[in-house]
């Protein structure tokens, strides 16, 4: 499997999300982590730029950590899935690279 870019920074303090958005292929994956996590909530204003990258890619975000940021109840972008600290472990696992995004 391609490559699995992992993005912490919040979108609405960094550019760091848009940035890996312009940068993946096909079959890469992304998974939101920490305070990226909150922009897999529906309504969001990196929805559209999630949708669209959600044609070519796979989406993830850490479950826990939108339930430690107080968004356990939110609805997600349907793109998205939701993944627990196994799940991350198992995306790691079945990728031929891992790219945090810093």
């Amino acid at each position: 499997m391609g490559t699995l870019n992992i993005v912490n920074k919040s979108p609405f303090e960094k550019r760091t999300l848009d940035q890996c958005l312009k940068r993946i292929g096909e079959g890469d994956s992304v998974l939101l982590i920490e305070d990226a996590s909150v922009s897999a909530v529906l309504g969001t204003a990196s929805a559209e730029l999630l949708l669209n990258a959600s044609k070519q890619s796979k989406l993830y975000v850490l479950g826990p950590d939108l339930q430690a940021r107080g968004f356990a109840d939110a609805t997600l972008l349907d793109s998205i899935e939701s993944v627990d600290y196994e799940g991350f472990v198992n995306l790691v696992v079945t990728h031929d690279r891992v790219h945090s995004w810093l």
